[in-house]
């Protein structure tokens, strides 16, 4: 499982504060409002609006948020207009950094992005210096508990997943974006837990950081994702998982 993938499912596994609840609902209500303004407001026929109203409904958002939201984004009650940048960086230890954020003032956005790379000895750099090495792909992480990898394995490559990895706990399934949907639904129709999926930028290769620089890294990622304008963080980075596990408590 990737780097990044288990950062990903350790604090996804931590109990949410009220402030994190809240964090999570305003992402989520910037990328309901983006995706229905782009891809009109009926989930049926909007993929992207869809997976993010089942990520929202997973999370407990309000069925009331989520509608307004969705009326947000198609004009048919007034919000405040948004737009999505993609910023690209390195973290210490030479990790590559792919931030996508949803703003009202690219000028505060990158100003206040700058300042956190800064701080925690990141820094910002030019676009497409980095985004080469991504490529958008579906993700899928199911527990080993009460199923074996040929049992998985043989759901995932018939619906059309490219690839599958393990880890002590967990098989994360990689799928083309087209592919996602099916591959989640084929797991779902044999009744198979799906602890954690959606659609993100996997990097092509890993950095290896250890000590010192593995917490800055962490504790960069950490700070980029409190940010209000902030959506996801994408990093390369190759951190042992008792390191990472230590961090998130």
């Amino acid at each position: 499982m990737s780097g990044h993938s288990k950062w990903a499912k350790i604090k996804h596994g931590k109990a949410v504060t009220d402030a994190k609840r809240g964090r999570v609902f305003t992402r989520l209500i910037k990328e309901i409002t983006v995706a229905a303004r782009s891809g009109g407001g009926d989930p049926a026929g909007n993929p992207r609006l869809r997976l993010v109203i089942q990520s929202a409904k997973a999370n407990n958002m309000p069925a009331e948020n989520i509608t307004r939201a969705v009326k947000r984004g198609t004009g048919e009650l007034p919000g405040v207009s948004y737009e999505e940048v993609t910023y690209e960086g390195y973290a210490p230890g030479g990790v590559a950094l792919l931030i996508e954020a949803v703003t009202d003032s690219r000028n505060r956005t990158v100003s206040e992005l700058r300042h956190l790379l800064s701080r925690n000895n990141g820094s910002l750099s030019e676009a497409g210096s980095v985004a080469w090495m991504f490529h958008k792909k579906g993700t899928i992480v199911v527990p080993k508990a009460g199923y074996s990898e040929d049992d998985i394995l043989s759901i995932v490559l018939d619906a059309g997943a490219d690839d599958m990895q393990s880890d002590g706990e967990s098989f994360e399934i990689i799928t083309s974006p087209h592919n996602f949907e099916p591959v989640k639904k084929a797991l779902e129709g044999k009744g198979v837990k799906v602890e954690n999926a959606g659609l993100e930028m996997v990097p092509q290769n890993t950095v290896r950081v250890e000590g010192k620089e593995a917490e800055q890294v962490l504790k960069l990622i950490e700070s980029l994702e409190d940010h209000e304008d902030v959506q996801h963080v994408y990093a390369n980075f190759d951190i042992d998982e008792k390191v990472m596990a230590s961090f998130g408590g």
